[in-house]
């Protein structure tokens, strides 16, 4: 599994990417290096899987910046922030801010390695739960404007007559419309629905 998990190493010291590369590479990990946060941000415009160990203190963009820019295009990678000379308020930033962790430089071999398999959990959790919803939300996509109505009268509790007269359409046809509704979804009752509907959004919403 570990040759299949990508931890992006990004500090302009060139000493510490290559003793952290090679640190990780010892440990079975799949490790690149990038010498500053633009370079790492362009080959990362795509996708990122894996997890970052990101420098704080960098020339042109820091740390704090290229991790700001990765949530700005929805990009989530677990992030492990490095300092060589950090504070408490800055740390408490960093962790409140999302990061996984803050560590100080030099850092302890075995405690990195711990923080990156977390990190790499963390990842792989993240990225199911969006596979999940992915798929949930093509289900979604492929109602039609009634069944959506439908779908959202139903799970706010309403009956298919109260439907009816709400939408002002007959109680037969609300009941097409509500097994079509479980049908494309794979739903197989209200409380999963529901669950469905909450977790996702609609295409075209925020």
């Amino acid at each position: 599994m570990k040759k299949n998990q990508r931890v992006y190493v990004v500090d302009d010291d060139e000493a510490v990417r290559h003793s952290l590369t090679m640190l990780l590479e010892t440990a079975g990990y799949s490790a690149s290096e990038f010498p500053s946060g633009e370079s790492f941000l362009a080959s990362c415009s795509d996708h990122c899987e894996g997890c970052v160990i990101l420098d704080v203190h960098m020339p042109g963009m820091d740390g704090v910046a290229v991790y700001q820019a990765l949530q700005s295009k929805g990009r989530h990678p677990p992030v492990i922030f490095l300092t060589a000379y950090g504070s408490i308020p800055m740390s408490v930033q960093a962790i409140k801010s999302g990061a996984l962790d803050y560590l100080t430089k030099p850092v302890d071999g075995t405690l990195l390695l711990e923080r990156v398999q977390e990190a790499l959990r963390q990842d792989e959790r993240l990225r199911a739960h969006d596979a999940v919803n992915s798929e949930m939300q093509e289900r979604l996509s492929s109602l039609t404007a009634r069944e959506h109505d439908v779908m959202d009268l139903a799970v706010a509790g309403l009956t298919n007559k109260e439907i009816a007269q709400r939408l002002q359409i007959s109680h037969r046809t609300v009941e097409i419309h509500r097994a079509r509704v479980m049908h494309k979804t794979g739903a197989t009752n209200l409380l999963e629905l529901a669950r469905i509907a909450e977790t996702t959004l609609r295409p075209g919403t925020s």
